[in-house]
């Protein structure tokens, strides 16, 4: 079966960089575009990222342009969130996502899900 497992969540001071990992297995990795999600308490889970299947394309929210940065190790069935100058706001439930070929802002549209890590940021 499907399994995508994150890591690398923490507790952190706004302004330091954080990387998050979600090692996938039991799909072709390298056919599936990924994406990466969070949930703030009491909200709907957003979109944060997505990387195309081969990696040639990437999207990201406009809140976290710029700081974030989505890439993916086909090798290591790996997806990675590089996140740097943190804030407080960033705090959530990060989940990586994986739908067949090509990424999209949708949740709706992934097919399958992690269980999330849990990014906390301090003032």
């Amino acid at each position: 079966q499907v399994q995508l497992v994150e890591s690398g969540g923490g507790l952190v001071q706004a302004g330091v960089s954080l990387r998050l990992s979600c090692a996938a297995s039991g799909l072709t990795f390298s056919g599936y575009a990924l994406g990466w999600f969070r949930q703030a308490p009491g909200k709907e889970r957003e979109f944060v990222a997505f990387i195309n299947w081969n990696g040639g394309s990437t999207d990201y929210a406009d809140s976290v342009k710029g700081r974030f940065t989505i890439s993916r190790d086909n090798a290591k069935n790996t997806l990675y969130l590089q996140m740097n100058s943190l804030k407080p706001e960033d705090t959530a439930v990060y989940y990586c996502a994986a739908r067949w070929h090509s990424g999209t802002y949708r949740r709706d549209e992934y097919s399958y899900w992690g269980q999330g890590t849990q990014v906390t940021v301090s003032s």
